[in-house]
């Protein structure tokens, strides 16, 4: 007898808007009325999209200070009071109301020129000089929720100083724990954040009302950028170097990549709302911009329904059936943070981007470094017992193992990392570098290679005490992009030298080609396993290097989100699954300490009859 719910089959949830990971994902900038000339790196506060204040700044062209104050009601800007002391690259308490706020610091033309202390006093008609800074400054930035209430920090020439003001005086406090201008702040003079600076990182800070705390850093690192919001709900946006578009959410405890900005932009007036719900950026750079941007969300704390992967429902507004998955063709990099040691050539692996390591490489001199990451920061760890690079590496931050490489000669020796200390283990039994490797330290295999030549089409797997030969690739090669997830009996190789695109699958006895790669390549990163894998970077011809990114599915290569440094591996030093990744010490012409994260979100798609 059939069953009921065969016969009725089961409820699908209708919903009227698609269900989002949090309330700052349901945002979106729309345009607002423009300002009635390009101002830049002026200043402003006020309670939303509906009620701004932009103050000061620097007059674009003719390249002057004006002391142009407008106040915005959600359609257009109306010229109010000017300030007293017109300047640039000041800040002021974004929180406070549109009639009620302070100014402080900034600079004038040209180039650091004078320096102010001074801060103003708004009551909602006029301004009002009041009790100076302690430390002339401009790059400063700012947060507070009332003209009685604010915090200044960072800023030229004394990036770390932070003082706070009650109403009457400034006092210093407890100085920031990396030293910046240019950042964005937002929040109250007893719960800010401080975001970027002027090396252009994502470094964050929280303030706390007596000491500064670093916590996870932005996914894009900028400085001139705009922010507002509160301690736990904020936006930062726009920035250089470069004009920026991409806007983050801040929750309270990490970053996340929202809708960008129409008009990429920095240095501009920025207003604070009372949430990450509701702001208001205007002018900026390049081009004198006059344009407003304001930033709402549909959604609220109490009315956001919260994604979940694989829930099914049925959208009202959209009349579709929709589905929750992760979207990985729709992933992209952000700039991650910077490793400590300036080097290529490295090798790494890791089965998740916030539990990976690196080690060895060069910056000319061979290097034993091994750097390991958490999810915020790179940390030193203990050296390899040999300095050297071109290694094949497997496992994990607390169980890894390093084969092979290049210390002035190719080597076949194996050194095992516990946690603590790198150990000799048994030798391979080809020596070369530059070879593939996937699994575990008591599971891993190793294929192809170099040194000396030719290239090498062996293949090795480790049972967790010694090395067997297996079926050897199709195609001898090195440099090639690895499934650094994969296993003894189900991975990936793809590319390799000499720039090709041919990719081979192993089954556990013999590797098998299957579908090229779009891209022809070596020196290349890759992550992920035998049936989902980024590959990504490396040398396309000559010299020449890509940034173009490809996703392997099991079946066909897809070409996805390119990363933001056209750069190469020369080893395999990539970490994390397709949906999480990681590559770092980027090489784009020089050693260097850049690193790249790859992420892909859970996406709302529509289901379709096929």
């Amino acid at each position: 007898m059939a069953k009921y719910s065969d016969i009725k089959g089961f409820t699908v949830q209708t919903v009227s808007s698609d269900p989002a990971a949090s309330v700052a994902a349901t945002g979106s900038w729309a345009s607002g009325g423009s300002r009635p000339a390009g101002v830049q790196a002026g200043t402003g506060f006020g309670a939303g999209s509906t009620a701004g204040l932009a103050a000061t700044g620097n007059l674009y062209p003719p390249n002057s200070i004006t002391v142009d104050v407008q106040t915005y009601d959600g359609s257009s800007w109306t010229e109010v009071a000017n300030v007293n002391t017109g300047r640039k690259y000041l800040a002021a308490s974004g929180g406070s109301p549109q009639t009620a706020g302070i100014i402080f610091g900034g600079g004038l033309n040209p180039g650091p020129g004078t320096r102010y202390t001074n801060a103003e006093l708004w009551n909602g008609s006029a301004w009002t000089e009041t009790g100076d800074l302690n430390t002339a400054r401009d790059n400063i930035r700012g947060a507070g929720s009332a003209s009685t209430a604010a915090l200044a920090f960072g800023g030229s020439p004394q990036p770390t100083y932070a003082e706070s003001w009650n109403g009457s005086a400034w006092t210093e406090v407890a100085d920031l724990n990396s030293g910046r201008g240019n950042g964005a702040g937002f929040g109250t003079s007893t719960n800010a954040v401080a975001a970027g600076d002027t090396s252009s990182s994502g470094i964050t800070e929280l303030w706390d009302g007596s000491s500064w705390t670093e916590v996870s850093d932005m996914n894009t690192g900028r400085d001139y950028s705009f922010g507002f919001g509160v301690y736990t709900d904020g936006i930062v946006c726009g920035g250089a170097p470069n004009p920026k578009a991409q806007t983050e959410a801040w929750n309270g405890s990490s970053w996340t990549e929202v809708a960008d900005l129409a008009n990429a932009r920095w240095a501009g007036n920025y207003q604070n709302g009372s949430s990450g719900a509701d702001g208001l950026i205007s002018g900026g750079l390049p081009s004198a911009t006059t344009a407003t941007e304001e930033w709402t969300t549909t959604a609220t704390p109490t009315t956001l329904q919260k994604i979940t992967q694989g829930q099914l429902y049925f959208n009202s507004t959209t009349n579709t059936f929709k589905e929750t998955l992760l979207d990985l063709a729709g992933g992209s990099w952000a700039s991650g943070p910077a490793i400590n040691n300036a080097r290529f050539q490295v090798a790494g692996a890791g089965a998740t981007r916030n539990a990976s390591y690196i080690v060895g490489g060069t910056d000319g001199t061979i290097r034993a470094y091994h750097e390991q990451f958490d999810g915020s920061s790179w940390t030193e760890a203990a050296d390899l017992g040999t300095a050297k690079y071109g290694v094949a590496t497997l496992g994990t931050p607390s169980s890894a193992l390093t084969a092979g490489g290049y210390d002035g000669a190719y080597e076949d020796d194996v050194e095992l990392w516990n946690g603590s200390a790198w150990t000799a283990g048994t030798a391979i039994n080809t020596t070369r570098g530059y070879a593939a490797a996937s699994g575990t330290t008591t599971a891993g295999i190793i294929a192809g290679g170099y040194g000396p030549a030719p290239d090498k089409a062996n293949t090795e797997i480790y049972n967790g005490s010694s090395w067997t030969e297996t079926g050897d690739l199709n195609d001898a090669r090195r440099q090639a992009g690895q499934a650094s997830n994969g296993s003894t009996t189900a991975t990936i190789v793809s590319g390799g030298t000499d720039i090709v695109n041919v990719v081979e699958q192993f089954d556990g006895t013999s590797w098998t080609e299957t579908t090229d790669m779009n891209t022809a390549r070596d020196a290349q990163w890759g992550f992920g396993n035998s049936n989902s894998q980024i590959v990504c970077g490396g040398n396309v011809s000559g010299p020449a290097r890509t940034a173009k990114t490809e996703l392997w599915n099991g079946s066909s290569w897809t070409e996805v989100g390119d990363l933001a440094n056209a750069s190469l591996a020369n080893c395999c030093a990539g970490a994390g699954t397709t949906s999480s990744g990681i590559v770092a010490a980027q090489y784009t012409g020089s050693p260097s300490t850049l690193s790249e994260h790859w992420t892909a979100s859970l996406g709302n798609k529509t289901i379709t009859a096929s």
